[in-house]
């Protein structure tokens, strides 16, 4: 438990303390922005890798049985969450996180016409789904604090934009999504739009195939 706890705290750290303490814009001035993202999302992989290894080595303590469901809850919540990831991750938004920089197209936006944070709520939907499924204690502190933690980045990282992006960039990237929701769906919708939500079904399904041999539960095994 108390590996865990350290875990939690570090990965914590590893998102708040930079920006907090001034760190982040010292390193983005001595490395450039492309290498400190490149980096800081090789921190970010490795901490939640060890908070997931960390939380399979802690006693468990159950708050609920666990049921079929429950099990259903994460196993649907994991398809919007994998079409949003793979819709977004190599979208420019520079309003969140994104694996590609540059501002984003206003005429190709693509899902980030339908929200601003398409990766967090990616996150969300999968820690929020396996919160109800793991009832005990350990696994409510992980996926609840991640839940937290993907919802409250929203409005930090778009803090964060307006003091990084001028006045007409940050307009710009606001409007994306702003409008009446029929005109936002007409500018999400394209060819390139299917292809990622495509490849969104794919990573689902590769989840579902390696889910047992990286974390050692059967997502299936309670239908």
């Amino acid at each position: 438990m108390i590996e865990f706890a350290l875990a939690i705290l570090v990965f914590l750290g590893a998102h708040v303390l930079p920006a907090a303490t001034g760190l982040r814009g010292a390193l983005i001035d001595r490395m450039g922005r492309r290498l400190y993202v490149a980096a800081y999302s090789l921190v970010s992989l490795a901490t939640i890798a060890w908070v997931i290894v960390a939380a399979g080595r802690a006693p468990y303590l159950e708050l609920w049985p666990p049921s079929g469901s429950a099990a259903l809850v994460p196993f649907l919540a994991m398809i919007p969450a994998s079409l949003l990831f793979a819709a977004a991750v190599l979208r420019p938004n520079p309003l969140s996180v994104s694996f590609r920089g540059g501002i984003t197209d206003p005429q190709n936006p693509g899902l980030l016409a339908l929200t601003r944070h398409p990766i967090l709520w990616a996150f969300f939907f999968w820690a929020a789904g396996h919160l109800v499924a793991n009832g005990d204690v350990v696994s409510v502190v992980l996926f609840g604090a991640l839940s937290a933690f993907s919802l409250m980045g929203m409005r930090r990282l778009e803090k964060r934009a307006a003091q990084r992006l001028s006045a007409e960039d940050l307009a710009a990237a606001m409007a994306v999504a702003e409008g009446p929701f029929t005109a936002r769906l007409a500018r999400a919708l394209s060819l390139r739009t299917g292809v990622e939500l495509l490849a969104g079904f794919l990573l689902y399904g590769i989840f579902l195939h390696v889910h047992e041999a990286v974390i050692g539960v059967d997502p299936l095994a309670a239908f």
